[in-house]
């Protein structure tokens, strides 16, 4: 089957909070909108499908995860990544970002120390300062060739942690981390008592030449580690607040889902659920075809920063369709490179501050869009940029 990712559907007035927030987050709405880590392509059809013959049964109760759901999950894990898991290790949460603060509040105590690396999506900040525990980071090393760890300061900052959140691939700077690098944190995490918990929603958005190995599927490493999933980012539905969390460890299993029952949160919407099983079982060669169209859109838009915007830096993308732009050799405050993307160049990012130490300078940009959408944007940003 083809696939259709160059037509421009028109998103505003859908209650999508990439377009219909534009004027609450930037004071204006006339803008290319490049910014919330959601695509402009329209799910796969199998899924469209899927939900169309769920919503054909009349009643939308309770719901139960039966079956077919969580084989749909260990097909997924074993035959993209070779990880064989068991059902009894997979709990259900309506998002990761959920999932973190559950695994915080259930395993740590305030003040304890969590240790993540920056720059990096900002909610990983807020789960770990708005619930008061301490917050160690580990910024990575930047250089011409890209981000690399810095392990002398992640092993002092694990020496005084609980914690370790692990964004696997990593958002914003694109890396896929290798059975080395994974290994290394994983000894380093095992050494201190550390427990990891790996946010790996980006896993199946992984370019040729990488390869992504979720950290519990190394086995020594499995009894202290939590894996959180979603098809939400490679499907593209976010909005349908579904995924899970995958504990070997039944101790460490068991603390985290007692307050996902308290709170009520594992019951899910029979939409989600659907669309998950859908997205596992019947819409692989979608993703297949997105990837391909994903790389090139990242293959064009390091090729134009090149020859075009020679002010501007990117490291390519490993994985994610997130581009990190070093934007520093322009000379801008953060505040004037704002005001020069938003309201000069008339584009949509994400600041680099948001994203925390080492942000600064930095603005991050979704290619997951047509590509006349991002020439569009792209020739923006040349003009105001001259």
């Amino acid at each position: 089957m083809t696939y259709d990712f160059d037509t421009i559907i028109d998103r505003r007035g859908s209650g999508c909070f990439k377009y219909d927030a534009l004027n609450m987050m930037y004071g204006r709405d006339d803008l290319l909108s490049l910014w919330v880590a959601d695509m402009d392509f329209a799910i796969a059809p199998e899924i469209t499908q899927a939900l169309q013959e769920r919503l054909q049964h009349p009643v939308l109760g309770y719901n139960l995860r039966l079956d077919p759901f969580y084989d749909a999950l260990g097909h997924w894990m074993q035959s993209r990544f070779g990880w064989e898991i068991q059902r009894e290790w997979v709990i259900s949460t309506p998002g990761i970002v959920p999932a973190i603060n559950l695994a915080i509040l259930s395993l740590t105590q305030e003040q304890d120390g969590i240790v993540i690396q920056t720059p990096v999506y900002h909610p990983f900040y807020e789960a770990v300062t708005a619930n008061d525990r301490k917050l160690l980071t580990n910024p990575l090393l930047y250089d011409e060739s890209g981000y690399h760890i810095d392990w002398i300061d992640l092993e002092a900052k694990l020496r005084q942690a609980k914690m370790f959140v692990l964004c696997s691939p990593h958002n914003p700077v694109g890396r896929v981390w290798t059975l080395e690098e994974l290994t290394r944190m994983g000894t380093l995490c095992r050494q201190y008592g550390v427990i990891i918990l790996s946010d790996d929603i980006h896993a199946d958005l992984v370019y040729s030449g990488s390869r992504h190995i979720p950290i519990s599927s190394l086995e020594d490493f499995a009894d202290f580690t939590i894996t959180c999933v979603s098809p939400s980012k490679s499907f593209n539905i976010a909005g349908l607040a579904t995924s899970v969390a995958i504990i070997p460890n039944p101790d460490i299993r068991a603390r985290v889902n007692g307050l996902n029952f308290k709170l009520h949160l594992y019951l899910g919407n029979s939409f989600g659920i659907t669309a998950f099983t859908a997205a596992y079982t019947k819409s692989e060669a979608w993703l297949d075809a997105l990837m391909i169209y994903l790389q090139a859109n990242r293959d064009y838009l390091c090729d134009f920063i090149a020859s075009r915007l020679p002010l501007l830096r990117i490291n390519k993308p490993e994985s994610t369709f997130l581009a990190w732009i070093d934007c520093s050799a322009l000379g801008l405050t953060d505040t004037e490179l704002d005001d020069l993307i938003t309201n000069k160049a008339r584009v949509a990012l994400d600041t680099g501050p948001k994203f925390g130490v080492g942000g600064s300078g930095f603005m991050r940009l979704n290619f997951g869009c047509p590509r006349s959408i991002l020439t569009e944007a792209l020739e923006r940003i040349e003009a105001a940029i001259k």
